[in-house]
């Protein structure tokens, strides 16, 4: 049944996007800004329970829809699942924002190339050229791939229902909100970003520890898969030596594995310094081995997500074909 929902989540994702994805997101995200407003004195225990508070009522209502459902009847519960996951992953925004910045490179067309990366990733774009656009394209891609299918579709497998990835989505939110730092998820970070105070980074550390215990096996399996169906050689050399050197703001070790081992995969060199909007630029390591990324290469990144998640659907459905074998 799992396999079943999400099929017919991928399906309709790629068939037409949910609109009030973003306005669900927004909402929840309005919701735990308040709880900080209320119960952020500066304390890792406080923060714990604004976590508390923020992820599992959450949870526990869409599990509890899903097995209201199920008792009424086991289809109604196989929806309920296929339409969270339709909420929750975020495949066909990759994809789309990849494809519209693959056209508008084939046509030469760097501004509205830049547009639609910024559009995507945030941001501050400035004068960059094409290869530029490609390498954070790839970067966000695998990294999009990585937060809003593979460990979703993971958690969603794990646990009960839909209590999985509705656990780590809302996780996901919880701690990039609070996670204490100054944000790197744009491709370039402001001089003038808003300090980070010492409750702040205490306040979220429950938080990112959950969301560090939640990626520690998704991310490997993730780093595994894109090994298995690139070059495995380069890819395991990659995350072996390189991945822990992903700086906390850009996410870590979990998404540097990811990007490590895809960089390795495709053959390419991706990370390195951002420029700063009127400052110095800012450093972030090399990952990857081989050439620096150029425009062309862009396809093969889509593709190599693209192979990686047959592989997952394909061992579900072996792993579902031996469950119900006499």
């Amino acid at each position: 049944m799992n396999l079943l929902a999400i099929l017919a989540a991928l399906g309709l994702e790629q068939w037409h996007a949910f609109r009030w994805r973003a306005g669900a997101e927004r909402t929840f995200v309005m919701y735990i800004r308040q709880l900080e407003r209320k119960l952020n004195g500066g304390t890792a225990g406080q923060g714990a329970v604004a976590a508390a508070l923020a992820i599992v009522p959450t949870v526990a209502v869409a599990t509890l829809i899903w097995r209201l459902a199920e008792e009424i009847h086991p289809l109604l519960g196989l929806v309920w699942n296929a339409a969270v996951l339709y909420l929750l992953m975020g495949f066909r925004r990759f994809s789309h924002a990849v494809s519209v910045i693959i056209e508008a490179l084939k046509e030469n067309d760097v501004t509205t190339a830049r547009r639609a990366l910024s559009g995507w990733r945030g941001g501050w774009t400035g004068e960059i050229g094409s290869d530029d656009i490609a390498r954070f394209s790839i970067e966000q891609g695998l990294a999009d791939a990585y937060r809003q299918v593979f460990a979703v579709l993971f958690w969603f497998i794990v646990l009960p229902g839909p209590a999985g990835a509705v656990l780590y989505r809302a996780t996901v939110l919880v701690a990039d909100e609070w996670k204490g730092f100054a944000s790197g998820a744009g491709l370039a970070p402001a001089d003038d970003a808003t300090p980070i105070t010492r409750s702040q980074t205490e306040f979220g550390k429950p938080a990112r520890w959950l969301l560090a215990l939640l990626d520690w096996v998704p991310a490997r399996l993730t780093a595994l898969s894109f090994a298995i169906v690139g070059d495995f050689e380069d890819a395991a050399y990659c995350w072996r030596m390189q991945a822990k050197s992903w700086p906390e703001t850009e996410g870590g070790e979990p998404i540097g594995i990811v990007l490590a081992s895809g960089a390795g995969a495709l053959g390419i060199q991706i990370g390195g310094p951002l420029q700063q909007l009127g400052g110095d630029p800012y450093f972030r390591p090399d990952l990857g081995v081989g050439d620096p990324v150029q425009s062309e290469i862009l396809p093969s990144a889509v593709g190599l997500v693209w192979r990686a998640l047959v592989l997952w659907l394909l061992l579900l459905l072996l792993i579902t074909l031996a469950n119900w074998a006499p």
